[in-house]
């Protein structure tokens, strides 16, 4: 047995509850396997792949196990002419292990005919997916947005390129200086996104075109501003020519940063705002789909057609599923609401996976199974549905919290609406039902923050210095007041009080997930003393 699982903190747990017998891992994280061999029992091979090189001390340490590399299986591969045994659509193909987000990882036992059906039903929904199409995987694949994604590649013969969101572009991370990234040599045409990466292209496009500001600022605005109308149907007049000129002129360099052939980019993973999706349509010129899923649905739940315009919507269900509301009246959500039935958002049919492994309690706390035979999963989410059938999440049932004096706020809505400040790297709100107030972990941009502090004649030895200066975090605080205020937000979804973090989360601090959700409970964990000075 094999199972996907989202790090080395994670081996041991998912080694002792599936009892697996064989790893693959990359070379980085072999090393690691030594500290930790007494937890893994069960594991008899590991495959490691050779991306970069191995030492024989190393390689040594591994004599409790056979270790073979890729390359090695490949020859065994070649060799050997044992026939497949194929699955049945009922069969296990995947246990998939949740990110963890909200405490233990669970495993999510996927079958070959969840597979199938999301699948299928993706490929009706892209248009014109076939071997033409390259497509840029750089995602990890223990995530299902991924899997599902690469599988349905496969299916429509569609070219896959491997890369890393470390060296996506010319000016990544890890791309050596003068050389290319992925996405220039791949030039691909088909790209899926988490909403982090796509706010980080739009804010990098935003500071580059400030920082030249005069003349190139003004025409980009004016052209900006020009394709925003015209998309929001408020001006059309001879729209096309012009739009032409403006591809040219304005546009074409934002669209060379992917390559220059992108046609169609599918966000998913989190929530993506209104303006990161519109930035794309307009600089990109393409179609910015969202879709919407779980790892309990196998990816496939709702999935926003191509033509559709509007933006903050997951579109239809797609054609494996049912998605229907149930109302959660604690909450204050309800099917029968105005303008729009609310509630929790249920998904039901074939893409629906068996549940958790060796977790019956969870499983059947979640799963539920109505009169007709029809697998329904609760996800947990609160959704409200459009008159033409599309689906909006606007909220998640653990995200909301009761203060002191009974209102409810929406840690999700308030992250979302604070991240739009140039200052915000990343966010987590707080709140307890214990005070009246909420307070916020603030991991500030370097860059933005750097620069005030230059422009401002703040003397600082390091940036953890700066996170600590009391003109810092007041300029942080208002600059979160007035991104509040812009969406409205309440007097009391506002954070009092907030600390400014110089370390970045990331999946491999354990903070974050592999698509960058925020996971809580370990945040609230490493940080719980900061928390409770916020607090008094």
């Amino acid at each position: 047995m094999s199972s996907y699982c989202f790090g080395p903190t994670s081996y041991s747990f998912v080694e002792f509850q599936t009892q697996v017998s064989t790893l693959i891992c990359d070379s980085k994280q072999l090393k690691k396997l030594p500290a930790i061999s007494s937890k893994l029992q069960s594991l008899r091979h590991i495959i490691y792949i050779e991306d970069e090189p191995v030492d024989a001390e190393t390689l040594n340490q591994m004599n409790l196990w056979t270790t073979l590399s890729f390359t090695e299986v490949e020859e065994l591969g070649r060799t050997s002419h044992i026939d497949a045994r194929l699955p049945s659509s009922s069969d296990t193909a995947v246990i998939m292990y949740t990110s963890g987000s909200t405490g233990l990882p669970k495993g999510v036992m996927i079958t070959h005919g969840n597979m199938v059906a999301t699948t299928a039903a993706v490929m009706t929904i892209v248009p014109n997916l076939g071997m033409d199409d390259v497509y840029l995987a750089y995602l990890p694949l223990a995530h299902v947005f991924e899997l599902a994604a690469e599988t349905v590649m496969l299916a429509s013969g569609t070219s896959i390129g491997y890369g890393s969101a470390l060296t996506m572009t010319d000016t990544s991370n890890k791309i050596k200086k003068g050389t290319k990234g992925d996405v220039s040599v791949l030039k691909p045409t088909l790209m899926i996104s988490v909403p982090a990466i796509l706010d980080r292209i739009r804010d990098a496009v935003f500071k580059k075109v400030g920082e030249k500001g005069g003349l190139t600022k003004k025409l980009f605005d004016f052209a900006y501003n020009r394709n925003l109308a015209a998309i929001e149907g408020s001006w059309f007049g001879s729209w096309a020519p012009e739009r032409m000129i403006w591809d040219n002129i304005i546009f074409k360099p934002i669209r060379a940063m992917l390559g220059g052939r992108v046609r169609f980019v599918l966000c998913g993973g989190a929530p993506l705002s209104s303006d990161t999706q519109r930035f794309m349509n307009i600089c990109l010129g393409v179609p910015v789909g969202q879709g919407y899923g779980l790892t309990e649905t196998c990816a496939g739940a709702a999935f926003s057609e191509w033509d559709d315009t509007s933006v903050g919507r997951v579109g239809p269900p797609l054609p494996c599923c049912y998605v229907k509301l149930v109302s959660w009246e604690e909450g204050g959500y309800t099917i029968s609401d105005s303008p729009m039935p609310r509630g929790e958002v249920v998904v039901g049919g074939y893409s629906i996976t068996k549940g958790y492994y060796n977790n019956d309690a969870k499983t059947n706390e979640v799963y539920k199974v109505d009169e007709k035979s029809m697998r329904w999963f609760y996800t947990g989410d609160i959704g409200q549905f459009h008159p033409d059938g599309c689906l909006e999440i606007i909220d998640r049932k653990k995200d909301i919290v009761k203060l002191q004096h009974g209102e409810y706020v929406s840690l999700g809505k308030v992250e979302s609406a604070l991240t739009t400040s140039n200052y915000v790297d990343s966010i987590m709100v707080y709140a307890d039902p214990f005070h009246n107030y909420c307070v916020a972990l603030v991991v500030p941009s370097h860059q933005a923050l750097e620069k005030w502090a230059q422009d401002s004649g703040i003397n600082y030895k390091d940036f953890e210095e700066l996170c600590q200066n009391d003109q810092a975090i007041k300029e942080v605080q208002q600059s979160l007041s007035k991104a509040a205020k812009a969406a409205r937000l309440e007097k009391f979804e506002i954070p009092a009080k907030i600390l400014l973090l110089p370390e970045p989360w990331t999946p491999e601090s354990g903070l974050v997930t592999a698509a960058l959700k925020l996971k809580r409970e370990q945040i609230k964990t490493k940080f719980k003393d900061d928390l409770n000075k916020l607090h008094h």
